[in-house]
């Protein structure tokens, strides 16, 4: 059997723009021959559709692109993903469902039964687990079909009490089929194809996994779709972060020999997919919301001109605006290397120095300050200042505010509420300080963008003379370190502590980073890239006493 896959890039509740692309691969599919082409898990709707699925007009809007879609399918058959309605009386209203469509109609219906309820999922919340798995045959074969995390319950997996793959096997599969919208971080693609090849093994067949691309506010989809022999070697590997489109047969699947899963080359590198995503993140954001021009702050620090370069591969130079606003404790040299920056890179800035707009603000409060000496209320006016002629271009020339914080200064609270932390999206907000220097490096190559002085200077606010962030952190190696035993891998104090961190740097740090909780709230959308980003995937009170 001749088969397509699929690897689209959708977009969230836009049913005319994922039905026609969706026909247009049929149609490809049938040019070229093929029996069946498979497409990711809720491609009608796009994923996930999370509180829109409480419409009924948005579950008829997906049926009415289903019906629509399986008229195109007259001489190829189609998976496609969709909600579904739960016509038991009994649970959620709702399934997360793959339609099998061939003939001009729904031939059959198969419904998802494990469904994740952690990190950034939460598909309980709409759908009920499907208690029954069935095999459809189709041109002799039989079709094992699941949706993503059905394929996540082996053996050494402990969350889930079922695994719908022990009924499908007991049903004599040919081929085992996985329509998937699995979310982008730097690692994850390994613990995937782990997954994938242990299914393979352990019921010793072909399996072919199709998965979405491109980006849905926070959440970014890598694509690397992948089809395995029953050794578990991966036979074909699509492109990440772009839409693909590969063909294949059950016999080439299984006469392959593969490559083992612990291969890899440059292409799947930890930092070339941060970068790669980021763009992916910007772009998708921009085209998917409407808009087409941002602006951000170029301070001539390194985070900033990370996303000055981002957002340029992203949108292109023409649609990018950088603010340069010194203050008085601006060193020369960060304006010289914010005005070199924008210059090679043909960015149109301007300048607008905050000087006189902070002692305006500081003549206005003097009488109500009194005596008190400069601290940390004056360098938020300083970031404030900043933010307010940022929002004043955002709102003029309709620009979205690229926010440029890292995730080292989200985590402790080292960025000013309504300051540094405005924006309409935070593109590095899950990147760590260290991960940033890589990206640079990255970005730079054989052919320097940024300049090497940015790279180089010593990481500083500039907001009071002198200073710099080691004055209130510690170094950002020793910092992220620690951070990333307490955020990602949820360590406690003393369980970071027994990795030979000196205790009391652990306490302090721990403390700040839930004592910002109250600020995380307040932050843009967060690009996710790592395996727990601020946001959507972590829910902590604001008001509590742990820790």
């Amino acid at each position: 059997m001749k088969i397509a896959l699929s690897q689209i890039n959708l977009h969230i509740g836009n049913f005319e723009f994922n039905c026609s692309k969706i026909e247009k691969n049929i149609q490809k599919a049938e040019n070229d021959g093929c029996d069946l082409i498979i497409f990711p898990e809720l491609s009608v709707s796009g994923y996930p559709p999370l509180d829109l699925l409480e419409y009924k007009d948005f579950i008829e809007r997906c049926y009415e692109s289903i019906n629509k879609i399986a008229k195109s399918c007259k001489n190829v058959a189609a998976i496609v993903g969709s909600p579904s309605y739960n016509k038991n009386k009994r649970g959620r209203p709702l399934y997360n469902s793959a339609f099998f469509l061939v003939n001009g109609k729904i031939e059959q219906v198969f419904h998802k039964g494990l469904l994740p309820n952690y990190d950034v999922f939460d598909e309980y919340r709409y759908f009920e687990p499907s208690e029954s798995f069935n095999i459809i045959n189709y041109k002799g074969y039989n079709l094992a079909v699941t949706i993503c995390e059905d394929l996540w319950s082996l053996d050494n997996k402990t969350l889930y009490v079922s695994s719908p793959m022990e009924q499908l096997s007991q049903q004599q599969p040919d081929l085992l089929i996985n329509i998937a919208a699995s979310p982008f971080t730097y690692n994850h693609h390994l613990e995937r194809k782990s997954i994938l090849a242990a299914n393979a093994v352990k019921y010793n067949l072909p399996l072919i996994y199709v998965n979405h691309t491109g980006a849905h506010s926070e959440l970014l989809f890598d694509g690397g779709s992948m089809t395995f022999n029953p050794g578990g070697g991966i036979v074909h590997e699509m492109e990440y972060f772009k839409e693909d489109y590969h063909i294949t047969t059950i016999d080439s699947i299984k006469s392959s020999g593969g490559r083992d899963i612990s291969t890899s080359s440059g292409k799947y590198e930890k930092i070339k997919l941060i970068h790669d995503g980021l763009i992916t993140g910007i772009k998708d954001y921009f085209d998917k919301s409407g808009f087409k021009r941002a602006v951000l702050g170029l301070s001539g620090g390194l985070d900033s001109a990370v996303v000055m370069v981002l957002a340029i591969k992203a949108l292109g130079k023409d649609n990018v605006k950088a603010l340069l606003m010194p203050s008085q404790f601006s060193s020369k040299h960060s304006v010289n290397d914010a005005v070199d920056l924008a210059t090679t890179s043909g960015v149109s800035y301007d300048i607008l120095p905050i000087k006189e707009i902070y002692y305006t603000y500081d003549r206005i409060l003097k009488p109500y300050f009194k005596n008190y000496s400069f601290d940390s209320t004056e360098e938020n006016i300083q970031a404030r200042a900043r933010a307010i002629l940022l929002m004043a271009y955002s709102n003029k020339f309709e620009y979205v505010l690229l926010n440029t914080s890292n995730k080292s200064e989200a985590a402790v609270g080292y960025s000013t509420l309504y300051g540094d932390m405005c924006g309409g999206l935070s593109v590095l907000g899950d990147v760590y300080k260290s991960d940033i220097y890589n990206i640079a490096a990255y970005i730079n190559g054989p052919n320097r963008i940024i300049p090497q002085s940015i790279i180089d200077k010593p990481p500083s606010a500039e907001l009071r003379p002198e200073q710099k962030d080691t004055d209130s952190l510690p170094e950002y190696g020793l910092l992220d370190d620690l951070l990333y035993n307490y955020i990602e891998l949820q360590l406690s104090p003393d369980e970071i502590i027994k990795k030979g961190f000196e205790p009391s740097i652990v306490n302090e740090v721990i403390s700040m980073v839930n004592k910002s909780e109250y600020k995380r709230a307040q932050s843009p959308p967060i690009l996710r890239v790592s395996s727990k980003a601020f946001g959507i995937g972590r829910r902590m009170p604001i008001v509590a006493k742990y820790m």
